[in-house]
């Protein structure tokens, strides 16, 4: 039988988690602008955003299953955690200084490894840690820091660009304000992590049976058996979870672009105009992330009583609403409206899609599928990055307006794929030894 942790507990270990999204935060508000800086092409925005995906698809199973296995004085998963943050810093440290494209992306690469590193261990921690009462709110926990850490993330560039001159640009044209946010976050990474650590540990595991070591051929062999009895919830949030993850990832690649063009007429990376957009895109996802923040701690109660699956659902129509009335809108004054929205799609996405997992899944291969889950997120991000270079000119017609309403289409059919998903898991595979 677990403990039952307080809610200052509960909020201390998922701190660490606070750490990882404030650097996923920084990456979302900036590397669009920054790859622009450099050179790029809208059009080849979702292919230098290709390094989120493709490190998820490789790097979150594997450490999942490995944490699975991993024995160490400090737990199965803080090793992992430790592991990324420290990653995670680095890149973060360095990402402003990239004089070239190429070394942007990658050092994107190496940063969203160590995200990865740390994200699924974090989310099986959790699971560890909490019985099956406090999970809901372990999680949406979790979502609500997301909403936190991204609304300091994004506004952060702001407050410094308030305290410095916001022409003073660095000489590869990034905005110092920029530079010095990255050099806060990985701060920030780091020791957040090692905060929840020390503060709520792991509880005692015994070590894994032999079928369990961390060789590579039982690894592998965990991994292919997990995958062939994936539980029916995860199978079946998959179609939802295609058309939320494919509208975020176009949101977060095109909305500077987009307002630039509906705000102040321009698709000039180098002009004023432009970096006046950014920090308004940077404005309106502190308050989309805001309204996540608090949106998740509202929920937990209305996921207790309604169950996730409804929660979620209107979750998604409204953020779907909000994407496709955000083009046409000319004045930063009534793009708050929309904020609201995708703030609440935002914070279903993050808690609501786990909540229905962690009831499902057995708990001896907890680590494994929650990476494996992970897998419903990246391939959409993939299926995007290939399919939306193609579709820009011929069909979007370069209009980076015309993503955010292909964005909006795509919420509103998650929102009705996800009355097909079923909330009754199996308790005997859910307690499994």
């Amino acid at each position: 039988m677990k403990p039952r942790l307080p809610l200052v507990r509960i909020l201390e270990m998922n701190l660490g988690f606070f750490g990882v999204q404030f650097s996923f935060g920084l990456q979302q508000a900036n590397m669009g602008p920054i790859y622009a800086y450099l050179g790029a092409s809208e059009a080849a925005m979702p292919l230098l955003w290709l390094a989120g995906p493709m490190t998820g698809l490789l790097v979150q199973p594997l450490v999942g299953a490995l944490s699975d296995r991993t024995v160490s004085p400090l737990g199965k998963r803080a090793p992992w955690f430790l592991l990324g943050a420290a990653i995670c810093s680095a890149c973060l440290f360095a990402m402003p200084y990239s004089s070239a494209l190429w070394m942007a992306a990658g050092l994107l690469w190496l940063l969203d490894a160590g995200n990865n590193i740390t994200m699924e261990p974090y989310r099986a921690y959790v699971a560890d840690r909490l019985d099956a009462e406090q999970q809901a709110l372990g999680f949406l926990t979790q979502s609500a820091f997301t909403g936190l850490a991204q609304t300091l993330a994004y506004l952060t560039p702001s407050l410094l660009s308030a305290m410095l001159d916001r022409a003073l640009l660095d000489a590869n044209g990034v905005p110092t304000a920029v530079r010095l946010a990255f050099a806060l976050g990985a701060l920030i990474s780091l020791t957040s992590v090692l905060y929840s650590i020390w503060r709520v540990p792991e509880l005692p595991v015994p070590a894994p049976p032999d079928d369990m070591k961390a060789t590579w051929r039982p690894l592998l062999a965990e991994i292919t058996d997990a995958l062939r009895e994936m539980p029916p919830a995860l199978r079946q949030l998959a179609l939802a979870m295609l058309f939320q993850w494919y509208a975020m990832f176009a949101y977060w690649q095109y909305v500077p672009f987009a307002l630039a063009r509906s705000l102040h007429g321009t698709s000039d990376a180098h002009s004023p105009a432009f970096r006046a957009a950014v920090m308004t895109a940077q404005q309106l996802g502190a308050l989309y992330n805001f309204v996540a923040f608090a949106a998740a701690l509202a929920m937990a109660p209305a996921v207790g009583r309604y169950g996730a699956r409804g929660v979620q659902t209107i979750c998604l129509a409204a953020a779907g609403l909000a994407m496709l009335a955000l083009p046409s809108i000319t004045s930063p004054v009534w793009l708050i409206a929309p904020m609201l929205g995708i703030g609440l799609g935002w914070a279903g996405m993050m808690g609501n899609n786990y909540v229905l997992l962690a009831a499902a899944i057995p708990a001896r291969r907890t680590g494994v599928y929650m990476g494996l889950c992970n897998i419903l997120i990246v391939l959409p991000m993939l299926l995007e990055t290939v399919t939306l270079p193609l579709l820009y000119e011929p069909v979007l017609r370069g209009d980076p307006r015309k993503v955010l309403v292909l964005a909006g289409l795509l919420l509103l059919a998650g929102a009705l794929a996800m009355r097909f998903v079923g909330t009754k898991p199996d308790p005997a595979e859910r307690h499994q030894a």
